[in-house]
C-alpha cells in the first residue's frame, strides 16, 4: 500500500509502485493533499514527516504533528513539498530541509504545492526548468531565480519528474493529475467526488479567474456547460451554446472564459478527452466508437488531440491501464 510523509515543513507519500515525500510547510494545504491522496481506496499510503520529526506550526491556527523524520524522504517515490508561509519565505534553503531533501533517491518524483516551489528553487531542483507558484509571490521568485522559467499563469506546470502549482485550490488539481496519471482517470474522479471536489481542471488552466461568481445568477454559464456535458456526443458549435445561455457570441465568450478559466472551444476538447480516456480505461468500445461517442468528428481527431495532450496514442493508453488494472488484480 502507497504512503505519504510529511517532512518538518515537508510530507511524503509512497505508492503502489513506490514511495511519495512531501516538504509541507506551516499552512494548511498538507491536510488537503492527505485528503485526497487519502481518497483512493489505498492505492497510496500518505506518510507525514517533518524534519526533525516533530510537530510543524503552521499559519491556519492549528500544528501537524507527523509521526517521521526526515528519513521518510529516503523510501518516497514521490516528493510534495508543502507551502512555505510567505513572510518565512528565504532565498537560501535552511540546513535542516537541505538535509531531508538530500536523503531523496535519484529517479524519485517531486512535486511543490503553492510557495513550495520557493523550495525546490533554493534547492536548485528547478534550475531551467518550468515551473510555477502563488502569482501573489511571482515578482519575488523572479527576482530571486531569474534561471528558472516561470509561468505564473497557470494552475501547475508538469515538467516530468517535477511538478510545480499554484495556490491550495490548485494543490488539489495537481494531486487529482497524479492519481489520473498513475491510476486513471476513473479513481481520480471517485476521489475528487469523495472531497467533494471538481474532478479535473487541467493544468495550463488559468490561475486567477476573473469572475468565478456573476453578479446575476442568471448570466452564468454554468447551465450551458452542464447541457454541454450531456450533449458531447453531438457537434456542439459556439453559436449553439451562445443561443442556449441566451447570449451574444462576444458576450457568452467572454463570461464563459471568465467562468471556466478557458476559451469555449479549448474546454469542450478537454471534457471530451476526459470523457475519452474514462472510456479507453473502463471500456472495450473500439476507438473508433470512443470517438464518436463523446463528440470528436473523426478517430484521427480523438487520436491527434489525446497525442498532444498526454503523447500516445488512443491504444497505447489503453494497453497501458488495462497492464496496469490487470497486475493490481492478479
Amino acid at each position: 500500500m502507497p504512503g505519504i510523509r510529511v517532512e518538518g515543513d515537508e510530507f511524503a507519500l509512497r505508492q503502489p509502485c513506490g514511495e511519495v515525500e512531501c516538504v509541507a510547510t506551516r499552512d494548511h494545504p498538507v491536510a488537503l493533499t492527505v485528503r485526497h491522496l487519502g481518497a483512493t481506496d489505498r492505492r497510496y499510503t500518505v506518510v507525514v514527516a517533518s524534519v526533525d520529526g516533530g510537530p510543524v506550526e503552521t499559519n491556519a491556527g492549528f500544528s501537524v504533528s507527523p509521526e517521521h523524520g526526515p528519513e521518510a524522504l529516503g523510501l518516497a517515490d514521490t516528493v510534495i513539498t508543502a507551502p512555505v508561509d510567505p513572510t518565512r519565505l528565504t532565498r537560501e534553503l535552511p540546513d535542516d530541509v537541505a538535509a531531508a531533501l538530500a536523503r531523496t533517491r535519484p529517479g524519485t518524483r517531486i512535486a511543490s504545492i503553492c510557495t513550495g516551489a520557493f523550495v525546490l528553487a533554493a534547492a536548485e531542483l528547478l534550475d531551467r526548468r518550468t515551473a510555477t507558484t502563488h502569482w501573489e509571490c511571482a515578482p519575488l521568485f523572479i527576482s530571486w531565480y531569474p534561471h528558472i522559467r516561470l509561468d505564473e499563469g497557470v494552475l501547475f506546470v508538469d515538467d516530468g519528474d517535477l511538478l510545480t502549482s499554484a495556490g491550495a485550490a490548485s494543490g488539489v488539481d495537481l494531486c487529482l493529475h497524479l492519481i489520473r496519471n498513475d491510476q486513471g482517470t476513473a479513481l481520480a474522479n471517485h476521489a475528487a467526488r469523495r472531497c467533494v471536489a471538481p474532478p479535473y481542471r487541467d493544468g495550463g488552466q488559468a490561475q486567477y479567474i476573473e469572475r468565478p461568481v456573476p453578479d446575476d445568477p442568471g448570466a452564468s454559464t454554468s447551465a450551458t456547460r452542464q447541457w454541454a456535458l450531456e450533449h458531447l456526443d453531438e457537434q456542439l458549435t459556439l453559436p449553439q451554446l451562445a443561443e442556449h445561455a441566451h447570449m451574444s457570441l462576444r458576450t457568452f465568450t467572454r463570461r464563459f472564459r471568465d467562468e471556466a478559466g478557458l476559451p469555449p472551444r479549448q474546454w469542450l476538447i478537454k471534457q471530451r478527452l476526459d470523457r475519452a480516456r474514462h472510456l479507453l480505461e473502463s471500456s472495450h468500445l473500439t476507438v473508433d466508437q470512443i470517438a464518436a461517442d463523446v463528440g470528436f468528428a473523426t478517430p484521427a481527431s480523438l487520436r491527434q488531440h489525446l497525442g498532444t495532450e498526454l503523447g500516445v496514442s488512443p491504444l497505447a493508453y489503453r494497453r497501458t491501464f488495462q497492464a496496469t488494472h490487470a497486475a493490481r488484480s492478479a
